[in-house]
């Protein structure tokens, strides 16, 4: 059985954007939501509020607002894809459809660091993307529910940004 096409969001950037935060597919919760990493027990929200001082808890705008004037964008890997469910696991391999990354990064040439929000993320980025010029690439643990680490782990994982962030 073939499941429905899925379309991720635009990104969320702002004009001089340091930071790509790149996950692989908006899921279930975030696709009906119209909003980036809307499930409750996603962890994406308090971590960039710790990292960046977001408010997780403002409506959603808000908090785009604060996370963009920041300087960090969020986008995903794919742009369509089919999948049955939330998984990254279920993305049927044969329809995944990469976002525009060399208009995106022509268009953002302050980014300089990409970071991958787990390794669907990453994998699917190194296999269908091929981003020129001289990027920093990390991968970090998902925030996503399914992912079981604790959240004060994922957190210590993902303050990598911030001390990247003040090597440059």
């Amino acid at each position: 059985m073939t499941s429905a096409t899925l379309e991720s969001f635009p990104p969320l950037v702002a004009a001089g954007a340091r930071i790509l935060i790149l996950g692989n597919m908006p899921g279930v919760a975030s696709l009906e939501a119209r909003q980036y990493y809307a499930h409750p027990r996603n962890a994406f929200w308090p971590i960039t509020g710790a990292l960046f001082g977001v408010d997780p808890g403002a409506p959603y705008s808000a908090r785009v607002a604060a996370l963009t004037a920041a300087g960090v964008a969020v986008w995903d890997v794919l742009k369509h894809c089919r999948r049955i469910g939330s998984l990254d696991a279920s993305v049927e391999p044969d329809s995944m459809v990469p976002n525009d990354f060399d208009a995106f990064f022509a268009a953002h040439p302050g980014i300089t660091h990409v970071y991958f929000n787990g390794a669907a993320a990453e994998k699917n980025y190194r296999r269908l993307v091929i981003a020129g010029g001289a990027l920093c690439y990390r991968r970090l643990p998902s925030t996503s529910p399914a992912h079981t680490a604790r959240y004060d782990a994922k957190l210590a994982a993902w303050r990598q940004i911030t001390s990247d962030a003040a090597r440059t």
